[in-house]
């Protein structure tokens, strides 16, 4: 059930891009023929003439609806309060509508109409959109953590999926929920989470919600009272209010589960791996073997000038191999820049790295702060052995002792372990929670995507190669 206010969103968002679009198309014709013209950008040829511009208007009456319709299938009007502002989305529906607006001309027969007139309405209609959504959503979740504009609800249930859903309501005020209270049978009536209160039991649900008017009710019973999930979800649907279920074996499967309708009975696959696919797998091992080779010609005199500093001021090694335990948990050889000291017989192979260890060379503090000493790593990854960005690899000790000590831990040998990852652009590298930093792997390993691909390698270009805890 959508409540008045966010109806009134809706109709805002739909009546300013109306207005953006309508407002970006005349401006376009203004850009073309006034602006790029006199600059003598994309000027006319001496002698000829252009349609005015009642020659352009005339289309906006099948052009304004039409876009409309495009934004909405797009999934532009939906709620964003958990959500960041997608912009791909925004770009896709331009595209669409770039698409509608070219058809539109086709079917009209209209050949007089500017083509560089249209590359200009994409663009200024694209700009106009993500300026307004973002000093809208910016205001939007402003006014929400100032208490206004806000989604009622209840939660049915207490159990660790319910305490970490009300753990991240009360972290993130601008999304706008205000949770009221909990019913449950395993919590006493008058103790409270997080000042959030025990109001009643599962036994009285259906008079709590027919006396307050919840917006939402969200569904977080503990494994053990699954048997009452039909009869909690019956009385949900006869009140009428939206209500969503956060099931309580999130470390079980995935974030994103994979579904198969099997014949009509719904199966949930525990693991999504992406990159179990064999093209998937494909297409990212060429791109691996093509960048880290242009990543060892372009790297190859900072990588000797490294090498020679290590020589004069350690007179040690220059680069030494670890074994490292990899894609299906098979055991290679990693490649890294001496930054340390030689350690004694088997130390370097148990002794977990920590910021202030004593056998850290001088240069090896700098290249270690800057990554510089994974360089040597590209060769791992024409290899085979890595691959650019993927989960760090670890020593055979230490993968002893966490697959014992931290679930799901050996998941992450399911893709190959790469030289930077969604963990390591968080901050988590070196003496870092292992714990935390395999929560991050697994959603790396869950959401893979070339997309994603992408942002850790500009991520890590721009802002992860300093890093204190790099190890």
């Amino acid at each position: 059930m959508q409540n008045s206010g966010q109806k009134k969103l809706r109709f805002i968002s739909i009546l300013a891009d109306g207005m953006i679009i309508a407002v970006a198309y005349a401006m376009s014709y203004y850009l073309r023929f006034g602006l790029l013209r006199d600059a003598g950008i994309f000027a006319l040829s001496e002698g000829t003439e252009f349609y005015p511009l009642e020659g352009y208007l005339k289309y906006l009456w099948i052009i304004l609806p039409g876009y409309l319709v495009i934004y909405s299938l797009c999934g532009l009007y939906e709620a964003k309060r958990t959500r960041k502002l997608e912009y791909w989305n925004l770009f896709e529906a331009n595209i669409i509508g770039l698409l509608f607006l070219s058809f539109v001309l086709i079917v009209f027969d209209e050949e007089d109409i500017s083509r560089l007139f249209i590359g200009v309405f994409f663009f200024t209609a694209l700009l106009g959109e993500v300026v307004f959504r973002c000093l809208f959503y910016s205001a939007l979740r402003a006014r929400r953590r100032k208490g206004k504009n806000l989604r009622h609800i209840v939660v049915v249930g207490y159990s660790d999926a319910a305490a970490g859903y009300i753990d991240r309501i009360k972290a993130n005020p601008q999304w706008g929920y205000y949770i009221h209270g909990i019913i449950s049978d395993v919590k006493e009536q008058g103790s409270s989470y997080r000042d959030i209160p025990v109001i009643g039991t599962i036994s009285n649900l259906e008079s709590i919600l027919h006396e307050n008017a919840f917006e939402e009710i969200i569904i977080a019973l503990p494994l053990g009272a699954y048997d009452k999930l039909q009869s909690v979800v019956r009385i949900c649907e006869k009140i009428g209010v939206h209500t969503k279920f956060v099931p309580d074996y999130i470390n079980v499967i995935p974030t994103v589960p994979e579904m198969e309708d099997f014949l009509g009975l719904p199966v949930i696959n525990i693991r999504h791996v992406p990159l179990s696919n064999y093209g998937n797998r494909m297409i990212k091992r060429i791109l691996d073997f093509v960048f880290a080779l242009f990543g060892l010609l372009l790297c190859a005199i900072p990588m000797g000038i490294i090498a020679l500093l290590i020589k004069v001021t350690t007179h040690g090694r220059i680069i030494y191999s670890q074994e490292r335990i990899g894609f299906h948990g098979k055991p290679f050889r990693m490649y890294k820049f001496c930054s340390m000291k030689e350690a004694d017989d088997g130390e370097d192979e148990t002794e977990w790295s920590s910021k202030d260890n004593k056998r850290v060379t001088k240069i090896g503090k700098l290249l270690r702060r800057t990554s510089l000493d994974e360089l040597p790593q590209l060769w791992n990854v024409i290899r085979g052995d890595m691959s650019l960005i993927g989960p760090r690899p670890e020593r055979p000790f230490f993968v002893k002792k966490f697959e014992e000590e931290i679930p799901r831990y050996m998941i992450k040998h399911q893709v190959r372990p790469g030289m930077t990852g969604w963990a390591q652009v968080h901050g988590l590298r070196g003496d870092t929670s292992v714990k935390q930093r395999i929560e991050y792997d697994l959603y790396y390993i869950e959401n893979w995507s070339l997309l994603l691909d992408m942002r850790i390698a500009l991520w890590t270009v721009f802002s992860g190669f300093i890093n204190e805890n790099a190890r």
